[in-house]
């Protein structure tokens, strides 16, 4: 197990950090951020490890993005302090004997593989419930501050919030974990916005490079959760084809994009434009989840995108400029994948700066040296091919 790496020189622990103040709306955040590093889920070699989250906060540290540091100042409060999920709110997405059977399996017989992708510690179950926690506590903050601002005329909308959480959750499905994830994390944070806020309708912008089977069918049949999600194409897991747009009642409320190899800055433009955008306008959202993953990154070794660092500060100040728009800046991102470190960095970095409205700070200068030529005419007919399955 590599403990030694899950604290990096000159960055604090949570618990040194500022708690979250009451907020009101008199408020000068515009970002909420929660962190659940999951020191204690961690296997050797494994590109989903405890190094993540804190290569994330070196970087945002180093870049003066702390509570009244250099760039940031009275803009970005650390919220600490929740509480993992529980097995009840955890129920709102998953089943009672796959929940019972994750209990059983981590006592009896971890450390092991829950599958050939997925490892599990003694101590997995509670790390993942810690960061579905965290999640949970940015959409009660995001939604009580946005609340609060309301009532003030002229007041700001409120502020988006970022969970730098792991494991990752999009590909937990109902009834297993799979890919890396043992929880589905924004199934998770979309039902605890339902049934505890009363918000009715809930966005699911996806931004993995691989598709989030298990959001899409927590939500295949229902209209209320409108999951889009770019991807690369023929990826794992193997789903998120074009044409499927869910099932029922939820038909037409999953819209895959799915992006040829080698796709980049100009196919991730193009899809927010044509396609996120208008779905997101048409949807009248009262909440917007991002599962923020970074694995679309030019530098990671597990997919073949060209997405870089002007990519991830483009779609997040989209993102952000939307919830402004469409529901009183109720956003709340959520880490997905990202297994370079340097570019899981970096990403995460231009998607806080770009909640903060500050400007990019564009640090991969290597990237124009490594990207090849984007597929323009496939990711064009691939982007016309949705609007005309969607209208759009």
């Amino acid at each position: 197990m590599r403990q030694t790496m899950l604290q990096p020189l000159g960055v604090r622990s949570a618990q040194q950090r500022p708690r979250l103040p009451p907020l009101c709306c008199h408020s000068a955040a515009k970002l909420l951020l929660a962190e659940a590093p999951a020191a204690e889920h961690d296997w050797l070699g494994h590109p989903e490890s405890a190094a993540r989250v804190p290569a994330v906060m070196a970087a945002l540290e180093a870049g003066g993005l702390t509570p009244g540091g250099s760039a940031a100042g009275d803009a970005l409060v650390y919220v600490t302090g929740s509480a993992p999920a529980t097995r009840e709110q955890l129920a709102r997405v998953h089943t009672a004997n796959y929940l019972g059977s994750l209990a059983l399996l981590t006592a009896r017989k971890a450390p092991c593989l829950y599958d050939g992708d997925t490892y599990l510690t003694k101590q997995s179950s509670q790390a993942a419930a810690a960061g579905v926690g965290a999640a949970l506590a940015l959409v009660d903050a995001v939604v009580l501050e946005s609340r609060l601002r309301q009532q003030l005329p002229g007041a700001p909308p409120g502020p988006a919030a970022f969970a730098l959480c792991r494991p990752p959750g999009h590909h937990a499905l109902p009834q297993s974990a799979m890919g890396f994830c043992l929880y589905s994390t924004a199934a998770l944070a979309a039902r605890h916005a339902q049934q505890v806020h009363g918000l009715r309708r809930v966005l699911i912008y996806d931004w993995d490079v691989h598709h989030g089977n298990g959001t899409e069918a927590a939500f295949a049949a229902d209209p209320d959760v409108c999951y889009i999600s770019t991807h690369q194409a023929g990826g794992f897991p193997g789903t998120g084809e074009q044409g499927y747009v869910g099932v029922g009642a939820g038909e037409g409320a999953t819209i895959n994009v799915s992006l040829p190899g080698g796709s980049g800055d100009v196919a991730a433009r193009a899809a927010i434009d044509t396609i996120i955008g208008p779905a997101a306008e048409r949807f009248k959202p009262d909440i917007i989840l991002v599962s923020a993953g970074f694995d679309a990154h030019w530098r990671d070794p597990l997919a073949g995108l060209q997405w870089t660092d002007a990519t991830y500060a483009t779609l997040a100040r989209a993102m952000t400029q939307l919830a402004a728009q469409l529901c009183g800046g109720r956003i709340v991102f959520l880490l997905e994948g990202g297994y370079d470190l340097v570019g899981l960095a970096s990403g995460c970095l231009e998607t806080v700066r770009a909640c903060l409205d500050l400007p990019p700070a564009l640090g991969d200068a290597d990237a124009a040296r490594a990207l090849l030529a984007e597929p323009e005419a496939k990711v064009a007919a691939a982007l016309r091919e949705v609007r005309a399955l969607h209208s759009l």
